[in-house]
């Protein structure tokens, strides 16, 4: 970067600095994290020289900042994928239930926007469908910030509740289901072929709960790759052509996903995955009746603190899934 013709090769020089970027994101937490373990290791020394209650309590305050930082760091660790430090992007599907899967839906999407604001993370609302009497039908997020996707693809699959309906008049107990998928952003400079003749576009009116949120004019939009029937969708905004460029980002982020995966050889498994909506397949159950538990299928980590997890902290879920996929090997799988 320090040569006088660096920026002679704009290009070359977008990927030098982006990988500058990527690898000071790796050694200056550590660097920061080796300097604060040293300032306590010394402060420690003191103490046992000089005791202090008040230093003593301000070292044990430290120590634990430390320790949660640097799990956090270890956790990085663990996203290796080519895909895992880009942005996400979150779609949520009521599964078959109506009003009932319609309000889990809605559940989780305040679960997933609740563990984005935790993190600092933007999020952008690509796409949402509203329920007919309460919930969403579905929902597109987009969530903004550093290792988003490597931090979310984990929580790809079916997710089960079972509780005490709201809705059902004799208070019985219900189990509903709601599908989440998770793709990586596509960069603008990553060049994915849309051809236009591949395209079906539908304009229709956006759907709502009614009054001011009813659009009067058919600017929602839906596009069908006719190639491979992927079919995406936005309805957010007024213009009917910003919606359209919104559906084509989205198709661009699951044309590349498509593509990752068929390089990875595991397109199989995940079509075999998306195929298994009809449920019985789910990665995990949140039961609120008549305990409280939620439970991950695939590492067994069960929680207790059901109101916890649905407040967005699902970190220990992420964090076990992503140590049991570094262990098998497969980190990355689903980049």
């Amino acid at each position: 970067m320090a040569e006088a013709a660096f920026w002679d090769d704009q290009d070359r020089a977008r990927d030098i600095v982006q990988q500058v970027k990527e690898l000071k994101g790796w050694v200056e937490p550590h660097e920061a994290l080796t300097g604060r373990v040293a300032a306590a290791q010394e402060l420690g020394e003191l103490l046992a020289l000089e005791p202090d209650d008040a230093m003593a309590a301000e070292l044990d305050a430290e120590v634990r900042r430390v320790v949660e930082e640097l799990e956090a760091f270890e956790l990085r660790t663990l996203l290796r994928g080519k895909d895992d430090q880009r942005d996400a992007q979150l779609e949520i599907s009521a599964g078959a239930g109506g009003t009932e899967a319609q309000d889990w839906a809605q559940m989780l999407l305040r679960l997933y926007t609740r563990w984005a604001e935790r993190k600092g993370y933007g999020i952008e609302v690509l796409d949402l469908s509203e329920g007919e009497e309460a919930g969403i039908k579905g929902a597109v997020l987009e969530i903004k910030g550093p290792f988003a996707y490597g931090f979310l693809r984990p929580e790809s699959g079916v997710h089960r509740l079972v509780r005490i309906s709201p809705f059902d008049s004799q208070a019985r107990r219900h189990t509903s289901f709601a599908s989440v998928f998770v793709y990586p952003v596509v960069n603008e400079e990553i060049n994915i072929e849309i051809r236009e003749e591949d395209l079906r576009v539908d304009v229709y009116r956006a759907s709502g709960a009614g009054g001011q949120h009813v659009n009067k004019t058919s600017s929602a939009v839906r596009i069908t790759h006719l190639p491979t029937g992927i079919v995406t969708a936005s309805q957010q905004e007024r213009s009917q052509f910003k919606n359209k460029a919104t559906a084509l980002k989205m198709l661009k982020n699951r044309l590349y996903q498509l593509e990752a995966e068929k390089q990875a050889a595991v397109k199989a498994a995940f079509d075999a995955n998306k195929q298994d909506v009809t449920f019985g397949s789910q990665i995990r159950s949140y039961v609120f009746q008549p305990y409280t538990m939620v439970n991950d299928h695939r590492t067994e980590l069960k929680i207790a603190d059901v109101q916890k997890v649905m407040d967005g902290g699902i970190d220990p879920f992420i964090q076990a899934y992503l140590k049991q996929e570094s262990a098998s090997g497969v980190a990355g799988a689903g980049a």
